[in-house]
C-alpha cells in the first residue's frame, strides 16, 4: 500500500527549505503569505506553519511559485539530504 508521505512522516519534502529561505530574507511567515499572495497564490499565515512544518501537502503550483519567489529552481526545494 501507497503512503503519501516522506519517509519523516511529512506530507512534503520542501517545508524545511521554504522555512530556512524565508528566515534567509528575514520575513515572518505572514510577511512571506502576503507577498506571495501580491503575486497570485493564495495563501496565509496558516497555510504557510502547516507547510513549514511538514503537515500540508504542497500543489506543484504553489512549488513553482515558492521558487520563483525564492528565485531557486524547484529541485532546489525538494532536494532531500543524503543519508
Amino acid at each position: 500500500m501507497f503512503i503519501n508521505k516522506s519517509e519523516q512522516g511529512l506530507n512534503n519534502v520542501c517545508g524545511k527549505k521554504i522555512s530556512d529561505f524565508r528566515k534567509d530574507l528575514g520575513l515572518s511567515q505572514r510577511e512571506l503569505a502576503d507577498k506571495l499572495q501580491l503575486i497570485g497564490l493564495d495563501v496565509d499565515k496558516n497555510a504557510i506553519q502547516r507547510i513549514e512544518c511538514g503537515k500540508r501537502f504542497v500543489t506543484d503550483i504553489e512549488l513553482i511559485t515558492f521558487a520563483e519567489f525564492f528565485n531557486k529552481t524547484c529541485d532546489e526545494l525538494l532536494k532531500t539530504e543524503s543519508k
